[in-house]
């Protein structure tokens, strides 16, 4: 007689276990008029609009950009032409690190990781036959958002195009870069001083931008936890939304505008539950703890995609069918806006091809699969609200601990919260080693006959003449433009940066005489100094 196989235990990346079933019992503490509401209506959680998708499906928004601004144009009207109705852009390293193609220590980075962009010249070359008023265009930029923001501006401009009638998101979020990318140049202080005073000028100039997009994406990619991912993002949004209500701006000014940015690699129901829970903290901070009186200053508005740390170099072919859960799980979780990697990103820049199958796997799930038609589809479900209940605690938890290490910019500053997500990543990727987070191909179903790798993806290789086509249009820049009026603009930028006014102006100044963005950046890092980074264990 043979004994009944024990279940297995189940425990959630946050923390969170699991039970085999869930009924009623499980919901004692849930007030559905409380906790639930209907959708479009506080506390949001079943999504910010009232129809959903129904009414609108969600922004498809691949992120693409590579080599010079010319080649980044091809790609952007190829995926265009197949039905991707927004852009979001990627910088390589030296552009988003501030300093010139021509910099020493830009030497092999030009265009490897995204698009270069030295000067306005560049901007109008990226965006060349692309009308600024008729489509959404996000920039994967922190510490120069300010700068390229004012060369879209200006691009605008030169379309005739007003700033009233341009739709962009600079991600202008400093905080996450200290803790989890690296690409901060500044020192904290006058970093945030940059980021309020691109939101400030928005704000009062061009409405319909998106001035600051908050991103636990990167975060989790770091390696924090899924409710730390949204606390964190939930922290630093309170974070800017203080900073703009000391600049005197009442918050129904600028919290219309704020937008979020986060992943979806995990469990579906996790994630589902991270979002719902993040949508109706986010309403009662906005409303109790900041005195928002509109609806829209409530509404966590989202882009929700798939980290690329979700994908393997095994068995690549599989990434297809990941991206295709990462789709549903960031449809069921409410995006506004979604993008998925594609299944060739643990090998190299996308090709044409992976990108069309990401944008299509995006397509299918809103047109074939059923899930745009009613909203909130999982709504009610006994699993799906007791897991929302506890990730709503969890959350909290969280944000309480940020509390205890003084704040999240004092976090910062410190090194505190880059040593907690250091610690978590080095927790994941133990339990992905030892196989108890399951990766099929890696460390479960594991191939043994030589093929788990893939010899028929097709390999960016970076051409070296990039490189040197944006020297020597750098050097030619240089040599037409008028030198003098260059130099009174980064007097000016310099001088005005020693004080406390807004700095749009002298940037867009600086931007329309054709000073470079190395040029610009080196003005202010003259005046604030380079940030160092601390280090914690």
């Amino acid at each position: 007689m043979t004994s009944e196989k024990k279940a297995r235990d189940v425990v959630l990346h946050s923390g969170i276990p699991v039970k085999p079933v869930y009924g009623p019992g499980d919901l004692a503490d849930f007030d559905p008029a409380r906790d639930l509401g209907v959708p479009g209506e506080y506390p949001f959680t079943r999504g910010i609009h009232p129809e959903m998708y129904r009414a609108r499906v969600w922004t498809m928004r691949q992120y693409v950009g590579f080599g010079t601004p010319a080649e980044s144009n091809g790609r952007f009207k190829y995926l265009m032409a197949h039905g991707q109705d927004a852009l979001n852009v990627a910088f390589d390293l030296p552009t988003q690190l501030g300093l010139d193609s021509d910099d020493a220590r830009a030497a092999g980075e030009v265009g490897r990781v995204g698009m270069a962009v030295d000067s306005l010249a560049d901007m109008e070359e990226a965006f060349d036959g692309i009308a600024a008023n008729r489509v959404s265009v996000s920039f994967t930029i922190n510490s120069m958002a300010a700068i390229i923001q004012a060369m879209y501006m200006v691009v605008a401009e030169k379309q005739g195009i007003p700033w009233d009638r341009i739709v962009t998101t600079p991600q202008n979020d400093i905080l996450k870069e200290f803790v989890a990318r690296g690409t901060w140049v500044y020192p904290v202080e006058p970093s945030l001083r940059l980021v309020a005073d691109l939101a400030e000028f928005c704000a009062r100039r061009a409405p319909r931008v998106n001035p600051i997009s908050i991103c636990g994406y990167h975060i989790r990619e770091a390696g924090c936890t899924t409710a730390q991912e949204m606390a964190y993002g939930l922290a630093m949004a309170a974070a800017y939304t203080e900073l703009l209500l000391r600049r005197g701006l009442d918050v129904d000014e600028f919290a219309p505008r704020l937008s979020f940015n986060f992943t979806c690699w995990g469990k579906i129901f996790e994630e589902v539950a991270k979002f719902r829970a993040g949508r109706r903290l986010y309403a009662r901070m906005m409303k109790e703890r900041f005195g928002a009186k509109n609806p829209k200053s409530m509404m966590f508005r989202s882009l929700i995609g798939g980290g690329g740390s979700a994908f393997t170099v095994q068995e690549p072919e599989n990434n297809i069918v990941r991206g295709a859960y990462l789709a549903l799980t960031a449809a069921l979780s409410g995006a506004q806006t979604m993008a998925l990697p594609t299944y060739d990103e643990a090998y190299t820049i996308p090709s044409p091809k992976a990108q069309l199958i990401a944008l299509r796997t995006m397509q299918i799930c809103a047109e074939e699969s059923g899930v745009a038609d009613t909203v909130d589809p999982l709504g009610g479900s006994y699993y799906v609200e007791a897991l929302t209940q506890a990730m709503e605690k969890k959350i909290l938890e969280e944000l309480a601990h940020v509390e205890t290490l003084g704040g999240i910019v004092e976090a910062v500053k410190s090194g505190a919260l880059q040593a907690e997500v250091a610690r978590e990543a080095y927790r994941f990727e133990q339990k992905v080693l030892s196989g108890e987070i399951p990766k099929v191909g890696v460390n479960r179903h594991v191939a043994q006959d030589g093929e788990a790798q893939s010899r028929d993806l097709e390999l960016y290789r970076l051409d070296p003449r990039v490189e040197q086509a944006q020297v020597v249009k750098l050097d030619r820049l240089r040599r037409e433009r008028d030198g003098q009026t260059v130099a009174r603009a980064l007097d000016r930028l310099r001088d005005e940066a020693r004080g406390a006014g807004n700095l749009m102006g002298p940037i867009l100044e600086g931007v329309r005489a054709y000073a470079t963005l190395g040029e610009m950046a080196g003005a202010l890092r003259d005046v604030f100094g380079e940030h160092k980074e601390p280090v914690r264990f």
